[in-house]
């Protein structure tokens, strides 16, 4: 029997990159500040279902106020449970101007990866916070990702480097 904390058969076959489709990935101009990207990660992250973007925006508020999800560099990644959906979703946004997330290293915040996933997949969702930190921990991948020109430039590079389908 499998210990309670193995990965389901559901978890083993969802990569980091099912999660995030093209038409959840945004350039924001004038973000304001970091509940109005939340706000706006929800919405995208809600975008095409039926799931109301409030109670994913309350979800990533909540996870926020337990500590910041920035992990430096400028890069956060907001992240919560929801039980509105049967399988996990992602948005990624590039701000501009960068807004303050209280990141430890005192950095503003400009690329936002933001993930919503059932209630029941505690494993993957830990892997994949995990995984999403070693990658934009490199500094040639945050380049890349401010230096493109639009959504769909965006696009490209999250692909290029496993993170977007």
């Amino acid at each position: 029997m499998a210990p309670a904390s193995a990965a389901t058969p559901a978890e083993r076959r969802m990569s980091l990159a099912s999660l995030l489709a093209v038409d959840r990935i945004a350039c924001m101009d004038d973000a304001g500040d970091r509940d109005e990207v939340l706000e706006a990660a929800a919405r995208l992250i809600a975008g095409g279902t039926d799931i109301d973007a409030a109670g994913v925006a309350a979800s990533l508020r909540r996870r926020e106020r337990m500590g910041s999800t920035a992990i430096g560099d400028g890069v956060a990644i907001p992240h919560g449970r929801s039980a509105d959906f049967a399988q996990p979703r992602a948005a990624f946004l590039r701000l501009r101007p960068a807004v303050e997330f209280a990141a430890a290293d005192g950095a503003p915040v400009d690329l936002v990866f933001a993930m919503a996933v059932p209630e029941g997949m505690p494993q993957q969702y830990l892997q994949w916070l995990a995984e999403l930190a070693e990658r934009f921990s490199d500094p040639a991948v945050r380049d890349r990702l401010r230096g493109a020109g639009d959504a769909q430039a965006l696009h490209a590079a999250l692909r290029e480097v496993g993170v977007a389908a």
